[in-house]
């Protein structure tokens, strides 16, 4: 079954800290670009972050540059999302999901696919 589960989500304060996993199930990750995306309630599922497969080049949304850092470690079939400088309007589920490439629009969720349940994340004080 092909599958990417994510996870490390939480409850945390602003300028907290979180790092969420996406693990893959079922296939080699390393063959595919990863992308992490989130949604708010009422709002359509955004863009975070991208990486390319070879992990080389990656892409954020304006929202989240500098705060957060995506990488991947295919030993261990799994990518990650650092977020720093937490801020309450970052509040989303957050997902990964597949593609072959990012690409220039990698902004569109349509694009990817193989997409996990999501992980909850809350900043709160």
């Amino acid at each position: 079954q092909l599958q990417l589960v994510e996870s490390g989500g939480g409850l945390v304060q602003p300028g907290g800290s979180l790092r969420l996993s996406c693990a893959a199930s079922g296939f080699t990750l390393e063959s595919y670009a990863i992308g992490w995306f989130r949604q708010a309630p009422g709002k359509e599922r955004e863009r975070v972050s991208c990486i390319s497969v070879s992990g080389v080049t990656r892409y954020y949304a304006d929202s989240v540059k500098g705060r957060f850092s995506i990488s991947r470690d295919n030993a261990k079939n799994t990518v990650y999302l650092q977020m720093n400088s937490l801020k309450p309007e970052d509040t989303a589920v957050y997902y990964c999901a597949r593609r072959v490439a990012c690409g220039l629009d990698w902004h569109d969720p349509s694009r990817f696919d193989s997409w996990g349940q999501g992980t909850q994340v809350t900043v709160s004080s």
